[in-house]
């Protein structure tokens, strides 16, 4: 059994969900509108730009989490799930999925968006595992910190080796797919690479490396790009 890996936001949906939330809480005036719209632009760009501050973007996306009633945040996010992030899931994405259910593959989202947003999008897409930036929670209210280390970069690669121990999946049988050169840390470690719809900067690394670019955006099923390396999920 193989483990298939998965980057959320801009691989397996089309969009990025944590950007998303922002635009939903100042769409829904829920935050103080022009601020926020500004900060959530500042910390996406860093975010492309491979300059984001984790600590400094956690604090600032995690104190919505914190200034509201959790049953409030879940009625909030409800909507949020229906309006923003139905309409970008990819008809692709979930023909790859299945192909690796097919093969008996043990799926896992990785994703350094909180699990608050991601949990739900992983319930939709139909796979179990999820290793996300998790919020901390106390006295059954959000405290604005992170609980552990930010699923992030390097922290991509720590939490899967702690999800890891004592299961039978290991990295020497694996595959990850993502878009973003944030994910370089981890694309190396796993046995296989594959680029899927991906920034110009992993595109680049792609052809050096000589890994497979696939789109998830273009039809009903995954679709290699051009591209040295040949592919099959």
């Amino acid at each position: 059994m193989a483990l298939a890996i998965f980057d959320l936001d801009n691989t397996l949906l089309g969009g990025d969900s944590d950007n998303l939330w922002g635009e939903f809480l100042v769409a829904r005036g829920i935050v103080d509108g022009h601020w926020y719209a500004e900060e959530n632009r500042r910390h996406y760009a860093a975010y492309e730009a491979g300059t984001l501050d984790i600590d400094a973007f956690l604090a600032f996306a995690l104190a919505p989490l914190a200034a509201h009633d959790p049953v409030q945040l879940r009625q909030w996010r409800e909507e949020f799930i229906a309006q923003y992030i139905q309409p970008i899931m990819l008809p692709a994405a979930t023909a790859l999925l299945n192909t690796h259910r097919q093969r008996g593959d043990q799926l896992l989202i990785i994703t350094a968006t909180n699990s608050f947003i991601t949990a739900p999008i992983a319930r939709l897409l139909g796979i179990d595992n999820l290793l996300a930036t998790e919020p901390e929670q106390r006295d059954g209210r959000y405290t604005g910190r992170v609980a552990g280390t930010p699923c992030f970069q390097e922290g991509k690669v720590e939490r899967l080796t702690q999800w890891l121990e004592g299961r039978e999946q290991s990295l020497a049988e694996s595959i990850f797919y993502s878009d973003s050169h944030n994910d370089l840390p981890l694309l190396n470690r796993t046995s296989r690479a594959v680029a899927v719809d991906p920034d110009t900067r992993l595109a680049a690394v792609a052809n050096e490396q000589n890994w497979p670019v696939v789109t998830l955006r273009q039809g009903d099923h995954p679709r290699l790009l051009d591209s040295g390396a040949s592919w099959q999920p």
